[in-house]
């Protein structure tokens, strides 16, 4: 059923160029730190609602970057398989690009997030979407 010989490989390599790649997790790693903050820890947000919109953001985000760049989203997802396989063909591509891609959705969710509305305020308005 699987190919499961001491050479198969079970870790994440670039498909792509590296450049192709990095761009890639930073664009997922992205999406997926927006979609968090803005389900899972905002006072505004649904939370009834939280998982689904984070698993349908992994789905998407796996069928979109999965044949280029593996969609690893996580350093740790590529550096455990690499360093048992002593396979560390771009691994420097799923350290970096998840790293500046959650710095940079978090950076962006706080910059659209600020308001000059108290919260209390914000919350009152989305009330009615608690039920």
């Amino acid at each position: 059923l699987f190919d499961v010989t001491p050479q198969a490989y079970f870790g994440t390599v670039p498909v792509g160029s590296n450049g192709q790649s990095l761009a890639i997790e930073i664009i997922i790693s992205f999406l997926l730190m927006f979609v968090i903050s803005g389900v899972a820890t905002d006072d505004r947000a649904i939370g009834q609602v939280a998982g689904i919109a984070v698993g349908m953001t992994i789905t998407l985000n796996v069928f979109v970057a999965g044949p280029i760049s593996g969609a690893s989203m996580n350093p740790a997802r590529s550096i455990g398989p690499a360093i048992v396989k002593h396979v560390y063909t771009g691994l420097w591509v799923y350290v970096v690009g998840p790293i500046i891609g959650t710095l940079a959705g978090a950076f962006v969710y706080n910059l659209i997030r600020s308001t000059d509305k108290p919260l209390r305020e914000l919350a009152k308005s989305a009330s009615s979407l608690r039920s």
